[in-house]
């Protein structure tokens, strides 16, 4: 399979980069992303559950995310649950939206210190 380009994807739809973003630091079910993403964002982005797995079956489908088969211990874990996880290319992906949203912000920053001169 020829390695894909993270550029495609970028700019990243709302959606996917949060849930990618919540995704970043482990693996992840469905109302534990509903959940981060809605405080890391003091509660101005709200994934409802259709949107949530529609846009995770959408991720999987372009091969960011992926179904983990790894559980936490019985007693901590709802067997209904499933668990998501970045794939590494998910991981450039996300990679490569962080880099632009960074290079955004500083370009904002030195035309804020220029207006402020």
């Amino acid at each position: 399979m020829a390695e894909q380009d993270p550029q495609r994807f970028i700019p990243l739809k709302t959606q996917w980069f949060h849930i990618m973003l919540s995704l970043a630091g482990g693996e992840q079910h469905g109302y534990g992303i509903m959940r981060e993403v809605l405080n890391r964002t003091t509660g101005k982005v709200r994934l409802w559950p259709a949107t949530l797995y529609g846009t995770i079956k959408r991720l999987i489908e372009a091969e960011l995310i992926e179904e983990s088969d790894e559980r936490p211990t019985p007693e901590l874990d709802d067997a209904r649950r499933r668990y998501y996880r970045l794939t590494p290319f998910g991981r450039r992906v996300l990679d490569a939206e962080c880099d632009r949203l960074q290079e955004l912000v500083h370009a904002i920053q030195v035309k804020r210190a220029m207006v402020t001169e």
